[in-house]
């Protein structure tokens, strides 16, 4: 039976019994896996007291691929982001963040490149960041990496017909998709501007919340409305909108 040895931050975590622990990882080169991880919750043994919520750790796992969950054998705790359990905002962000992984990625399937956006994310959080840039700059990565980045090119478009598609997959002019979503001048911007690697925190925080927005509107057209993140608790949910409205 192969073991994995991989880094790992814990998207997802509950309670199997009094000891032992059922989690959701997202590993650096393995990919998402669930697993067992039997008498993590020992004072002494091998998963340092217990697997926490956004901790990042290394993680050993006896693996089998017909298996749905893998048996966890070890965890060290590498890493332990504070701000998300102090600060209600920061909170509602990093789980919206691990909400988007478990939806977006198939078990077994390596993104390094999105997983390092997570802890990049997770970092600068836990630096005093503001959390919205973070999140719009570590979802448009996730777009990316899973094929669905949004197309943000404005070239020619008057900023009065500025629109957003979900089906075409990114701005386009209303004129012509009379039932897209119509957006501002500056959210346009924004994404355009998230989309260079540019950071997001030097756009306007207004432009950044409602890009927020959108992609998540987007993001729910991907994976059939099924999103349950936190963030949709205090985000309005964007609608289709009527000639002359804007997001």
């Amino acid at each position: 039976m192969p073991t994995v040895v991989d880094q790992a931050i814990c998207i997802r975590q509950w309670d199997w019994s009094e000891t032992s622990q059922t989690v959701s990882m997202f590993c650096r080169n393995y990919g998402m896996m669930r697993g067992l991880a039997k008498g993590a919750r020992r004072e002494r043994g091998s998963f340092s007291g217990g697997i926490g919520m956004l901790a990042r750790g290394e993680v050993v796992a006896v693996v089998k691929p017909e298996r749905e969950l893998q048996t966890l054998t070890h965890w060290t705790l590498l890493q332990m982001f504070r701000r998300p359990h102090d600060d209600l905002e920061t909170n509602l962000y990093a789980l919206s963040m691990a909400e988007l992984i478990q939806r977006f990625l198939p078990p077994a399937a390596p993104h390094q490149g999105l997983f390092d956006a997570m802890l990049l994310a997770l970092e600068r959080l836990e630096e005093g960041e503001r959390p919205a840039p973070e999140f719009l700059r570590f979802f448009f990565t996730l777009l990316r990496e899973t094929g669905h980045e949004p197309r943000t090119e404005a070239e020619g478009i008057p900023g009065s017909c500025l629109a957003f598609d979900a089906e075409d997959g990114g701005i386009v002019d209303f004129r012509a998709f009379p039932r897209a979503w119509r957006m501002r001048p500056e959210t346009a911007m924004t994404l355009a501007h998230v989309a260079r690697g540019e950071p997001a925190d030097l756009c306007d925080p207004d432009a950044v919340d409602r890009a927020i927005r959108l992609l998540i509107a987007y993001a729910r057209t991907i994976v059939n409305d099924e999103l349950v993140t936190p963030t949709l608790a205090v985000t309005p949910r964007p609608r289709r909108r009527a000639l002359g409205e804007q997001s």
